[in-house]
């Protein structure tokens, strides 16, 4: 489908306003301008938040609240099983913008888009599962529990790697929880954000509920600073970099508000000797090379047994050297373009960085012809052997950029290794040895909050919490009771006696 006919299907305007409450399309904010990195051109383009435009969102937002909180949550949950639906209806097209604006390959849109059906699903379910806790009290005929109320607004701060996806982890599930949303996404990314919203404004309309449930704020990085500064925001649920997550926790925490922080990566997949090696390249190129390398989880670290490097090596070239690199909506291409210039140069400046810090190429990366593939964006993903410590082993490239690191003696040795890096996301082991893989299960062994035994470091499942430990932020998106971090919790005392005594025995007589 072409570009201008896609747009038209998700209702996305030729000069689009770019803040919303609900399908009330306003802003006069600055100019953002979408360039596709699939061929250099312009998408679309739009006009941002002004502070003006901001107050009326979160006014808005702060209405409906009092509307919607008072909803049962499996009432609720219908709204979310209803934009489920829609989703269904419009993954096509969706997936293709994805595609189109943040250039990853098509299947991997599809499947984003698809994650957000079933967070849908997983939320819909969630919506009859709010539970409380019942205890004993220490007094007779008293009742202890504990139970959980919604917060409020959630402010959504997004990154255009999953322009999508992360969007819809977050609103499906602090919607049943009984919040409403105000949606940051990336300025890199905005007419995702507009698609999105068409979609939620339809089924908002079609079930007669207060628009400002759900909100978009598009800008630039001001307009994350008002949420994460605004004491009306009850939660900041950001992802993207390290960098500006500590900025808005910093920003959250000087008003004692709410943070949930999914930032960097720098994964690992720890390979020993008794690994299946076929299976080990398939999982180390996917996540190495998956989403152009602009994934949290992607693959950054190989740390590959002194005794089986060449082996693996080899066969790690040969799998490289399959990859076919181009438009990302062509089927047959595996690797899509960087997001922009800018990424290009960072890669340009990792791959420096790795010859002058003693890295040898096992497969040496390059900026790829513009004329032929249409856009300056392309790039050939590298491979480095390079010693572990490094200086740019340490840090996160957010490109296709691969470091091979070498370890001797035992599980514990590569787990050293793994886990001396700031960032703490996701992780995996290739072994069919038992004692490896429970060792590196064990609380004295993978230090990240993702840790898989035989898959790659990427594409986590939705019913699992998803988030990681260190500079990663420590948060908690997704399934498990990742809910939790939605809600207030508050602990509940009813007497039913006809005295009133005190706990732990306390006497105060009048």
């Amino acid at each position: 489908m072409d570009i201008k006919t896609l747009l038209e299907e998700l209702g996305i305007q030729k000069n689009q306003k770019g803040c919303t409450q609900g399908n009330l399309w306003y802003a006069s904010g600055p100019e953002i301008i979408s360039y596709s990195p699939v061929n250099d051109k312009e998408i679309g383009r739009i006009q941002g938040t002004s502070p003006e435009d901001y107050e009326s969102v979160i006014e808005t937002a702060t209405e409906a609240f009092e509307v919607f909180r008072k909803w049962p949550a499996p009432k609720r949950g219908e709204l979310v099983r209803q934009m489920g639906n829609k989703l269904r209806e419009k993954k096509s097209a969706l997936g293709q913008l994805v595609s189109w604006e943040m250039g990853k390959s098509l299947q991997e849109s599809l499947g984003e888009v698809q994650e957000m059906i079933d967070i849908c699903d997983f939320a819909v379910g969630l919506s009859r599962q709010l539970h409380g806790f019942t205890m004993t009290s220490e007094r007779p005929s008293h009742r202890l529990f504990e139970q959980y109320h919604p917060l409020g607004i959630v402010g959504i701060i997004s990154a255009f790697n999953f322009p999508v996806a992360v969007w819809s982890w977050n609103t499906a599930i602090a919607w049943v929880c009984g919040n409403v949303c105000v949606w940051k996404p990336s300025e890199k990314t905005p007419l995702c954000s507009i698609a999105c919203q068409n979609i939620v404004a339809e089924v908002l309309q079609e079930n007669t509920l207060p628009q400002g449930i759900s909100s978009v704020v598009n800008g630039n990085a001001a307009v994350g600073k008002w949420l994460a500064e605004d004491h009306r925001v009850a939660l900041v649920s950001a992802t993207g970099s390290t960098r500006m997550g500590k900025d808005v926790a910093q920003r959250v925490a000087a008003r004692l508000g709410k943070s949930l922080l999914e930032l960097g990566g720098n994964n690992a997949i720890i390979i020993t000797p008794h690994a299946d090696i076929e299976l080990a390249i398939r999982a180390a190129v996917f996540g190495a090379v998956g989403t152009c390398g602009q994934r949290c989880t992607s693959t950054r670290r190989l740390i590959v047994h002194q005794s089986i490097v060449e082996t693996f090596t080899t066969a790690l070239k040969k799998a490289y050297d399959q990859l076919r690199i181009g438009n990302p909506l062509d089927v047959k291409n595996h690797v899509g373009p960087l997001i922009d210039a800018e990424a290009v140069t960072l890669f340009e400046e990792a791959c420096k960085k790795v010859e002058n810090q003693g890295g040898k190429w096992i497969v040496k990366g390059a900026i790829l012809d513009s004329k032929s593939l249409g856009s300056h964006c392309y790039v050939k993903p590298a491979v480095a052997l390079i010693d572990s410590n490094a200086e740019v082993v340490q840090e996160e490239t957010f490109a296709p950029l691969l470091y091979v690191l070498p370890y001797k003696g035992t599980i514990e040795d590569a787990l050293t290794i793994q886990n001396e890096v700031k960032q703490g996301l996701s992780s995996s082991i290739m072994s069919l040895n038992v004692r490896e893989t429970e060792t590196f299960l064990s609380h004295w062994g993978s230090d990240c909050g993702i840790a898989n035994v035989n898959i790659g470091t990427s594409g986590a499942e939705i019913g699992g919490a998803f988030g990681g430990e260190k500079e990663t932020g420590g948060g908690r998106e997704s399934g498990s009771d990742a809910w939790k971090a939605y809600m207030r919790r508050q602990t509940n005392t009813v007497n039913f006696s006809t005295e009133i005594p005190l706990a732990q025995g306390i006497v105060f007589d009048l």
